[in-house]
C-alpha cells in the first residue's frame, strides 16, 4: 500500500480521484516501454481501466504485469505523479457502484466521442485492475 498521508500522498491521491487521464505504461514482448493515455478510476487501493479485449495493453500485462502510471505535470513541470505497480487482468464481475462511478466520472467524455454507456461497455469490456507499489513524485 502507498502512503497517502503526507502533504505530497493526500495531493497525489486527490488528484487521482479528480484528474480524468492517467499515462499507463507496459512493456512489450520486445521489452519495449509502451506509453498510452487512458480513463481510470481510483477506489483509494487500486485503478481501475477498462479496455478492449484485442489492445494491446491486455496482452502486454498478461505477459509483463509491472506497469508504470503517471499523472500529466502542470506546465511548469511540477506536480508529478508517478505510480509503480501490478496490474491483472481482472476476470470478476465489476461492482454496480464501481460502474456508476466510472460511467459518472466520463459521461461527457462518452458523449464528446459519440459513444453509448451501453456501447462502451460492450466494447471496453476487459477490466484491467493495477496496484499500486510506489509512489514517487514533487
Amino acid at each position: 500500500m502507498i502512503d497517502l498521508t503526507s502533504d505530497f500522498g493526500k495531493r497525489a491521491a486527490r488528484r487521482l480521484s479528480e484528474d480524468e487521464i492517467i499515462w499507463l505504461t507496459t512493456t512489450d514482448n520486445q521489452g519495449t516501454p509502451q506509453p498510452r493515455p487512458v480513463w481510470f478510476l481510483w477506489s483509494g487501493e487500486t485503478i481501475l481501466i477498462f479496455s478492449r479485449p484485442q489492445a494491446h495493453k491486455v496482452s502486454h500485462i498478461k505477459l509483463h504485469p509491472r506497469v508504470a502510471l503517471n499523472l500529466d505535470s502542470a506546465n511548469s513541470g511540477e506536480d508529478i505523479v508517478v505510480l509503480l505497480g501490478t496490474a491483472l487482468i481482472d476476470p470478476s464481475p465489476i461492482s454496480p457502484a464501481e460502474m456508476e462511478a466510472y460511467i459518472e466520472k466520463y459521461r461527457q467524455g462518452l458523449v464528446s466521442i459519440k459513444m453509448t454507456e451501453s456501447e462502451f461497455k460492450d466494447s471496453y469490456r476487459t477490466t484491467i485492475r493495477v496496484t499500486p507499489t510506489n509512489l514517487r513524485g514533487h
